[in-house]
């Protein structure tokens, strides 16, 4: 599970539901892996430039999100856990550094889309890893 999660483009698939227009660059995979993406959500699109800060195998991947011109910041983390059934279990988590003032006035409504749109991804990356290798896994964002 990680050495796909440790791919950028291998993002696409499971996220194309809210980010759209991959242009992948830096290297395929590990600290430096870069994306630019089209992100489509709540009626609003913005370029979100996104890069790998951290990865540590075989837990974590760490990406630091720049948006809204450059003034929203974030950081999305991938937890990986070993389950006992030979599967995995995804967490992601995602949390602002800073944000545009009109998304923080509307910061409870926004993290409720966020939390949906990242539930649908991980939920979506678990059933393609799933079908892929016949593993079970679970998720949760």
């Amino acid at each position: 599970m990680y050495d796909f999660l440790d791919v950028m483009a291998n993002h696409e698939p499971f996220t194309d539901h809210m980010l759209r227009d991959w242009e992948c660059s830096g290297p395929d995979r590990g600290v430096g892996a870069r994306a630019r993406v089209r992100v489509t959500m709540g009626g609003r699109t913005d370029a979100i430039d996104i890069e790998v800060v951290q990865a540590q195998r075989p837990s974590t991947i760490v990406e630091r999100n720049v948006g809204a011109g450059g003034r929203r910041v974030a950081s999305g983390t991938y937890t990986l856990h070993a389950l006992p059934t030979g599967g995995t279990r995804i967490e992601f988590e995602y949390a602002w550094q800073t944000a545009p003032v009109s998304e923080r006035l509307l910061s409870p409504m926004v993290r409720g889309v966020m939390r949906r749109v990242n539930q649908r991804a991980i939920e979506r990356l678990a059933e393609r890893m799933a079908s892929a290798d016949g593993t079970a896994g679970t998720a949760a964002a």
